[in-house]
């Protein structure tokens, strides 16, 4: 970086600022955790020595509060080794679909919409609606947003899956117990550069009036753009900016990302994570489920983790699911009882 013709190529001077800032992100509290380590032996030592009782005490207290944060700053470290992948750092696109249930799965995606974007809040994250299609009479049916922060889309991917709720309805006369169901993927916002060809022949672009609550513009002119991709079946949408071109331009990035996402699932080979292979977005297929009545549970099938504080989690108090997936946490107790 300190080259005199370093700048002679912006696009390779970013990429070398963006790769040695990846390395401090990491290297840094790295050697932080290590100073930290080497003052908590000293400190140790000291107080061994220390013969005084009532001094030794006060000291012992102001230790293990130094502990309990050296603690916290090692597992959080520990947490960041965890999202290596490439694009692991990058802004996500996220989208929500709403399931089998009808009238309940547009509410209930709603209810997922609003935990992200309290998730998002709550994590210092920015959050833009790109795209949004409401419901026929409540919620939502579809809802596309960028979370935009460092890791969003490496701790957000973990997410991928069928959300399933069991509630009694508030749209049901006679209160009885429903099930609905809701989607919910991930994909990177990736570099402009990335190496992804979109034919012109192979899609197809439609035009429409932004509007509806998550139109950021709504008009009397057709600036929304829906793009088609006909050999994949990926659709994509964008009313988010103010003109055609940039919603374009922006559906473009997403559809992108999608294809991305595929081939990298592809690859993996792993059925829990390939994009079109969710499987159907209703019963035997989710991977967390939300128990409002008769009992409250939250409860991830994939890791076993689970709480009764349903009102902090649909609040945004997800971390938990999150970083356990991150872990590699296992359930360990069958899949029968996931599906009580």
């Amino acid at each position: 970086m300190a080259a005199s013709d370093f700048w002679n190529s912006k696009e390779r001077a970013q990429e070398i600022i963006e790769k040695a800032n990846s390395i401090k992100a990491r290297l840094i509290p790295f050697t932080e955790l290590e100073s930290a380590f080497a003052d908590a032996e000293i400190l140790n030592e000291l107080l061994e020595e220390e013969s005084d009782l009532s001094t030794r005490r006060v000291a012992e207290i102001e230790a293990q509060a130094e502990l309990a944060t050296l603690e916290k700053r090692l597992a959080e470290f520990e947490l960041l080794q965890f999202l290596s992948g490439e694009h692991d750092r990058a802004n996500a696109f996220v989208t929500i679909h709403s399931g089998a249930g009808g009238t309940e799965s547009c509410d209930w995606a709603d209810m997922l919409f609003r935990m992200y974007r309290r998730w998002s809040e709550r994590s210092g994250f920015a959050f833009e609606v790109v795209d949004l299609q409401e419901g026929d009479e409540v919620g939502i049916k579809s809802v596309t947003f960028k979370v935009i922060g460092e890791y969003a889309y490496g701790r957000l991917q973990t997410e991928r899956g069928v959300h399933r709720l069991v509630r009694i309805s508030p749209f049901d006369s006679n209160k009885r117990r429903h099930t609905s169901f809701a989607s919910f993927d991930a994909v990177p916002e990736l570099p402009d550069n990335i190496d992804i060809e979109i034919k012109e022949s192979d899609i197809t672009v439609d035009t429409f009036r932004s509007g509806g609550k998550g139109g950021q513009n709504v008009n009397k002119v057709e600036t929304a753009v829906r793009i088609i991709h006909h050999p994949s079946g990926l659709v994509v949408a964008c009313q988010l900016e103010r003109s055609q071109a940039q919603n374009r331009a922006t559906a473009l990035k997403m559809l992108k990302a999608k294809l991305y996402q595929v081939e990298m699932d592809k690859k993996r080979a792993d059925l829990e994570r390939q994009y079109g292979e969710k499987g159907e977005i209703a019963w035997g297929n989710q991977i967390r489920s939300y128990v409002f009545q008769p009992y409250q549970m939250v409860k991830d099938h994939r890791t076993g983790v689970d709480t009764s504080n349903v009102q902090a989690v649909m609040d945004g108090d997800i971390n938990m699911f999150i970083e356990a997936k991150l872990r590699g946490l296992k359930n360990t107790k069958g899949a029968a009882e996931d599906d009580l």
